[in-house]
């Protein structure tokens, strides 16, 4: 009874204001991955908006955060994913059996300016490759011989 969406992995980015990495992360994975993954970003004590040099760092990579706004840290929404990547959110996010958990170490763009932003958003770019590698299978993987 379940469709292909429901079958597709399900990705959760938490860091501590989902104004920040959190953001970032979900972002990349959504446009680098499209419709072959679900993505969604929590965070544990979210801000009152998006980081603003985060927003404009993304801006220079083609991604508009403008509109995002941060979402609070639910149970549901740890239990619904098969990847849960915390970034500096410590022992905030609910832990259920079954599912993959990864803490990816970056530092916080909290009150930081742009130049500080650009490495951050860079290493998120280049994690999020490796996680679209590892989760989505490539057309080659999908045909048995």
């Amino acid at each position: 009874m379940s469709d292909q969406h429901d079958q597709l992995p399900q990705v959760l980015f938490v860091c501590v204001h989902n104004a920040g990495r959190s953001q970032m992360a979900a972002a990349f994975l959504t446009h680098l991955a499209g419709d072959r993954v679900r993505v969604r970003s929590a965070g544990s004590a979210p801000a009152k908006a998006v980081n603003p040099a985060v927003i404009e760092a993304m801006a220079e990579a083609g991604i508009d955060l403008s509109a995002e706004t941060p979402k609070v840290l639910t149970a549901d929404a740890v239990q619904a994913s098969d990847v849960v990547i915390t970034m500096g959110c410590g022992d905030a996010c609910p832990i259920f059996p079954g599912k993959r958990y990864e803490d990816w170490v970056l530092d916080d763009p909290a009150g930081q300016g742009l130049e500080a932003v650009r490495p951050i958003r860079d290493a998120i770019e280049a994690r999020v490759h490796a996680l679209i590698a590892d989760l989505t299978p490539t057309p080659a993987r999908r045909t048995e011989a």
